[in-house]
Parts: C-alpha cells; structure tokens; sequence
C-alpha cells in the first residue's frame, strides 16, 4: 500500500475564469444565447489540468471578498481603481465585463454538482484561501494562477509551486525558487518583500519612490529582508547610498503596514470540505439540468471522463 502524501491542486478560480473568458470566443453561448465562454472555458482549464498533474486534492479557490477591508484600512489605494466608478457611495463592486459577471454563479454551481471543493471565506482573497491551504498540506502543492503575487508562496523545501499559464493551460511556467532567482533575484520567502518594496500599479500598491524592482532585489539581497533594510537606514555605516535612505525613511508609514497587505494570509478558518477528486458528481440531476440549460457540452463530459479516469 502506497504512503505517498496526497499531491494539491490549489486553482486560483477568478484569475482563471478571467482567462477562460477572455481566451474562448463569446460565440460559445448558453440556447438562449447567454455567453458560457468562460463558463466551458474553465471547464476545459480544469479538465487539462488534471488530465496534466494528476492530483489528489482538488480546491477551487474563490474570492469571498476581492478587497478586504482590513487591507484598505492599512492601505486606502489598494485595488480602489478597480472598484467601478458609479457606484462611488455603495459597495465596492470590481469592473469586470458585462457578460462575465452573470456566469460567476454558473461557475459556481457547476463545480458544486460535480463535486470539486470550492471554498472561498468571509473576508478573504483566494490567495488567502490559497496560502492557507499551502501552509496546512502535508504534500507536495501545485497552485495554478495568473497573479504573480503568488509566488510568496513557492517554497522548494515544502514542495510548493506555481504554475503559471503562459498560454491557456496547455503551457505553465513551472515556477520555483530557482526559476524566482534567475528572474527577480529572489526566492519565494522574499518575494512580497521585493513586491511591496517596488510597488504594484494593478493592486494600488504605491511602493518606494525611486525603489524599483532591481533595486529591491538588490537590498534584498544584501540585506536580508525588509526587517534588515529598514535596520540599515537607521545604521550610518551601512553602505545604503543618501537617496536610498532618505526614500526608505520616507517610505516608513507605508512600510510598516505594506506587509500584512502584501502577504497572503496563512491562517484563514477554512472549512471542512472533502478535497478529494470527485470520481463521480456529486449531484447527476442538478449537473445534468445545469448542462442542457447552460449548453456544457463536450467541455463537461471532458472533464466527468477525466475525474472517472
């Protein structure tokens, strides 16, 4: 009897979802002719995925909240341009495309009658969902998403990578703390140091004036952490140039909330949900009124074939 740890497949739903909407062509529609691009878009996402790595566990990760208020109470300017711009006075509500929105709770429901887990948390991200169930495997972890934010979590010594799609699924850049070196000069445990430290426009993350990418990695390196940087700014003999000290200083407000900003969170309360591959739905009627409704296709019996595979 095999004691091989069970191998993750932790899916970063909305960033895939944007990608299946935005990669199959509106033309695939639902018989009343809703769109369902991303809908059988990421149904195939799925089905390649597992067909590909062969996992054990399964989570559809979800975004309960797309901007929790405890990060905008630290940082005011985080995702606030995304937040759309008539509806000033009410709930935050994300700009995404008009015909995307109405097939989230497709989605939604779709994977709830096949039966993958799919678990977002009252006031969280999936990366939170994501980092916590990364924190809390035993075995090796694959974590599928388009955000680069996640590579905080690529840790060799606990077998965690990400796979990043490059083009659709088909191709993934198979991140690791060796391909994070080459490329930023950074492992991941450094990573949301160098990503708070440069900034990030897409997530209304100021940075450092005059602390670009380059730099950051280079501080990083000599330093150690943000912990040493910000220790050698109040060390004259340090070796940081004037510039670099007075930025950093200046810097200190936004420094020392920037990083439980900028981290996932790893202790999220997730609930007890079986995370096992489905080998059969869950719900056969609900799954099989959903895909004549919805017009699922090949893109559903794919995967149905797969997962009893």
């Amino acid at each position: 009897m095999s004691t091989r740890p069970a191998k993750s497949l932790l899916l970063d739903t909305p960033s895939l979802y944007f990608r299946a909407y935005f990669g199959v062509p509106e033309s695939v529609r639902a018989p009343d002719g809703t769109p369902v691009n991303a809908v059988r878009g990421l149904l195939d996402f799925i089905d390649r995925l597992v067909r590909d790595h062969r996992p054990d566990r399964l989570v559809a990760c979800m975004d309960a909240d797309w901007r929790p208020r405890w990060r905008v109470e630290l940082i005011p300017s985080y995702k606030a341009h995304r937040v759309a711009e008539e509806h000033p006075e009410g709930p935050d509500t994300e700009e995404v495309p008009d015909t995307l929105s109405p097939q989230v709770p497709v989605i939604e429901a779709v994977l709830d009658a096949i039966g993958i887990a799919r678990v977002g948390v009252a006031g969280y991200e999936a990366d939170d969902v994501i980092g916590s169930y990364a924190a809390r495997a035993a075995g090796p972890v694959d974590i599928v998403t388009g955000d680069r934010d996640l590579y905080q979590l690529v840790d060799d010594a606990r077998r965690v990578r990400v796979l990043y799609p490059v083009k659709g699924v088909g191709t993934l850049q198979i991140t690791d703390d060796a391909v994070l070196r080459a490329k930023y000069g950074v492992d991941g445990g450094g990573y949301a140091d160098l990503a708070l430290l440069r900034g990030d426009p897409s997530d209304g993350l100021p940075g450092v004036p005059g602390i670009g990418e380059k730099t950051a990695a280079r501080l990083l390196e000599r330093f150690g952490d943000l912990a040493g940087i910000m220790a050698a700014v109040e060390d004259p003999g340090s070796g940081l140039t004037p510039s670099q000290r007075k930025r950093l200083a200046e810097a200190r407000p936004y420094l020392a909330v920037a990083p439980k900003v900028v981290r996932v969170a790893t202790d999220v309360p997730l609930p007890a949900v079986d995370t096992g591959l489905p080998r059969s739905p869950r719900d056969p009627a609900a799954l099989e009124a959903l895909a004549s409704r919805w017009n699922l296709g090949g893109s559903l019996q794919r995967l149905l074939d797969t997962l009893a595979g």
